[in-house]
């Protein structure tokens, strides 16, 4: 039965797989840059998404998919903005594949896109396991969380390309240690990108934005 339910798991990931390179060949024709958020809940996730929508809509096409297990709420929040914003709605499922991002895109019509944020659900572990056919992987932990959270969860770090460090304002209040958690993230991805930021009063933001802007700009220059 174990081994049933191994090959079942595997099948899923190459079907996974499979989906998430046509996705990742579908975005670079488009030249959209693609960006995966992952945090655990209550990280600061949709404020900062909320913020960047509104900061870039000026400036670039943008849309947003926002994966939530019940609830629009966030979707709502995030359509403030004036950017097009779809809800995935999970259910029982803890994390978005790409089979429901490329339904979600076939239902959806926001027009071209410069780029594209998937909010994925609020989980450090299920939605680090599946490709979305995403350029880029960031990873967000709050100073209230504790400097060890990426040693909790490895595998959403050891797989993300940029780490976001939120709530940076509150940090002092809090007692949060930077070396330690900079430890924690350097011992599971010795060359992960690191940006403090804080949406609530703009530290930080115009490093995360500028780093957008280059990839975007990138991505746009090098669509086939």
């Amino acid at each position: 039965m174990k081994l049933r339910v191994v090959e079942i798991q595997a099948n899923i990931m190459r079907k996974n797989d499979a989906l998430a390179a046509a996705l990742r060949a579908r975005f670079a024709k488009s030249g959209t840059l693609v960006v995966n958020l992952l945090s655990s809940p209550g990280s600061g996730k949709t404020t900062l998404l909320e913020e960047t929508l509104r900061r870039l809509a000026g400036r670039y096409r943008i849309g947003a998919l926002v994966g939530d297990q019940a609830t629009e709420n966030d979707a709502l929040r995030l359509a403030r903005s004036g950017a097009p914003v779809r809800q995935i709605t999970t259910a029982a499922e803890c994390r978005l594949d790409a089979d429901m991002i490329g339904k979600a895109l076939a239902e959806w019509n926001p027009g071209p896109l410069d780029a594209l944020f998937i909010e994925n659900v609020g989980n450090l572990i299920c939605p680090a396991e599946y490709d979305l056919g995403e350029d880029l992987r960031a990873v967000l932990f709050s100073v209230t969380e504790g400097e060890d959270k990426p040693l909790k969860y490895p595998l959403a770090f050891n797989t993300s390309q940029l780490a976001l460090i939120t709530k940076i304002d509150i940090a002092q209040a809090v007692g949060f240690d930077r070396q330690a958690a900079e430890r924690s993230l350097r011992a599971v991805h010795p060359s992960i990108e690191i940006v403090e930021l804080s949406a609530r009063n703009g530290q930080g933001m115009d490093t995360w934005l500028e780093l957008l802007a280059r990839r975007i700009e990138s991505k746009s220059l090098a669509a086939v």
